[in-house]
């Protein structure tokens, strides 16, 4: 018997950089820290999501090596997380567009 495995659809996760996913992790568990419960990022408006995206990029764009001022962690990962939060709340249709569709 030969076994098949049908995956040639599928995404390949095994190409997605590990340094994206370390970054995700680090932010995600200063953030469980800092505000409890680790599904409350759901409860918040895409839009602050959005606007938090661009606070990290300016200051990245600025000092490409600096770190937020709070959490001591650089800014690139929290426009990771940032960026993650909106894929998955698009993928749950929770972004809409500018219309309310």
């Amino acid at each position: 018997m030969t076994d098949y495995k049908y995956d040639g659809d599928k995404a390949r996760l095994d190409l997605v950089p590990p340094a994206i996913i370390e970054a995700v992790g680090e932010i995600r568990t200063y953030g469980t820290k800092k505000y409890g419960e680790n599904t409350n990022w759901e409860k918040v408006e895409p839009e602050r999501y959005r606007a938090a995206m661009m606070r990290h990029l300016c200051k990245y764009l600025r000092e490409p090596n600096g770190v937020d001022e709070e959490s001591g962690l650089p800014h690139l990962w929290h426009m990771a997380c940032n960026i993650a939060f909106l894929c998955e709340l698009e993928r749950g249709g929770v972004i809409h567009d500018k219309s309310g569709n």
